[in-house]
Order: structure tokens, then C-alpha cells, then sequence
């Protein structure tokens, strides 16, 4: 084998690890591995042990006193005499219920049209206006040297529009208490069919006067809510365009 030829086989050698290395950054070489098989379901574990978890803090008030008053079966955080089956402490479960209807349209036109004319002359100059044959092409007119005209007219419209409908009930775990009585709370599911899985997550915090009888409460009474309703399988790889156009659409300036 001669050097240069050592040389292009280091070369396609190279190429090919990058390649390969690059394909394992994207994650097609976890997805490749996993050819023919369903979407794995994530572990059901503590939130709390997760890498990821980390506990919410927020400005708080001063902690309620729970102290009972003297020679009473009363407490001064209770809400009911008799026992609340409300979520209210960590590890109870709520059902969260979930109804986003939003729709926005937006629609701006613009149109600008500018022209502007200028002449410039110099029909006197000491007499030497007669003179300016002699440096300027002939048969040139002292009183109409320059003149100047330009038109622009530009106009653009733009158009957006977007719908959202998600109807959901899910349960969710009471994870934290805040030192001012609200609950943070933490829900995931996944649903699989066939080869396709669902998985919805929610996070946030609620006020525990917001959770209903029926120990329910809103997604709208959820501060800081964060809801995530995504799919992963072979009709999510369809609908995603290629590693390649993604990149494509973000280097391509034009």
C-alpha cells in the first residue's frame, strides 16, 4: 500500500468516526438500537431521588401558627371539624383537570410609497459659468447641471393564527409543602399504543383553598404550571423533519 493511499484510508477512517460519533450526539444510535422495538415506559420512582429534581423556592410569609387554643379540640389550620379528604400533605394525590381552548389570530399590512425629485444649477459664477465647456462634456446648460429622482414602494403583510384544544384529567402528587401552606405538585403518564406513546407531565403550584370537594382542582389554578403533552415513536419520527433539514434551517441564512 503505498503512502497516499495510507493516507485516504486514515482519511475514510476519520470520516467514518466522526460520523459515527456525530450520529450517537443526535441519538440515532440509541434510536437504532431500539429498531423494532416499542418506546420503553419510564420507571415509576420518587420524584425527589430523580438527577433532575430540584425543590421550588419561592419568597414566603411567616409560617401560620397551628397552636390549639386551651381546652379545645380545634386547630387554627384546620379547615373542617372533621377530617379534610383533601390533598393536603406530601405524597397525597389530587386529580388535575386539564381544558386549554385558545385560539389567537393576528393579522398587520403595512404599505410606504416615498418619491423625491432634485435639480441643482449653476447659471452664474463669476462668469465663469461660460467656461465650464472646457472640464464638462459640450452643449452643457449652466442652469440645469444635475438632477436627481428616486421612488421606492414597499409592502408587506403578515398573517398568524393558532388553536389549541387539550382536554385531560391526571393525577398528581402533593410534593412539597411551602412554608405558607401552598403545595407543589408533580403528575406524569404515559400511555402506549403499539408502537406510538403518549406522555403528558405537569408541575406547579396550588393554593390548598383552590382544591375542590372532590379533591380536584383547575389548570388555570395552577401558578407557575408547567404542562407538556408530547408523543415519542414512529408517527412523532414522521412528523419531525431530518436531523440534516433541521440543521439545514437553522445554518441557511436565506
Amino acid at each position: 500500500m503505498t503512502h497516499t493511499a495510507t493516507i485516504k484510508h486514515t482519511l475514510w477512517a476519520l470520516a467514518l468516526v466522526i460520523g459515527l460519533a456525530g450520529l450517537t450526539g443526535c441519538g440515532a444510535g440509541e434510536r437504532l438500537a431500539n429498531v423494532g422495538k416499542p418506546p420503553e415506559m419510564t420507571p415509576v420512582e420518587n420524584p425527589q431521588t430523580r438527577a433532575d429534581y430540584r425543590p421550588v423556592s419561592m419568597p414566603m410569609p411567616a409560617p401560620e401558627s397551628t397552636a390549639r387554643e386551651p381546652n379545645s379540640l380545634w386547630a387554627s389550620n384546620r379547615r373542617n371539624f372533621f377530617k379534610d379528604q383533601r390533598a393536603g400533605s406530601v405524597g397525597d394525590i389530587l386529580t388535575v383537570l386539564i381544558d386549554i381552548k385558545d385560539e389567537a389570530g393576528m393579522e398587520n399590512r403595512t404599505n410606504r410609497s416615498r418619491s423625491g425629485n432634485e435639480n441643482a444649477g449653476l447659471p452664474g459664477f463669476l462668469g465663469y459659468e461660460a467656461s465650464l465647456d472646457r472640464i464638462l462634456p459640450e452643449a452643457v446648460n449652466p442652469g440645469s447641471l444635475t438632477e436627481f429622482g428616486s421612488t421606492s414602494t414597499n409592502a408587506g403583510s403578515g398573517i398568524t393564527e393558532r388553536e389549541e384544544d387539550i382536554q385531560i384529567r391526571m393525577a398528581a402528587v402533593v410534593t412539597q409543602i411551602l412554608p405558607n401552606g401552598n403545595m407543589v405538585i408533580t403528575g406524569s403518564q404515559e400511555v402506549r399504543v403499539n408502537f406510538e406513546k403518549r406522555v403528558l407531565q405537569i408541575a406547579g403550584v396550588i393554593r390548598p383553598e383552590d382544591v375542590s370537594i372532590n379533591n380536584t382542582i383547575k389548570h388555570d389554578q395552577i401558578a407557575e404550571a408547567r404542562i407538556i403533552y408530547g408523543g415519542e415513536g414512529h408517527l412523532t419520527d414522521v412528523q419531525q423533519p431530518r436531523y440534516g433539514q433541521q440543521i439545514y434551517d437553522i445554518l441557511f441564512p436565506f
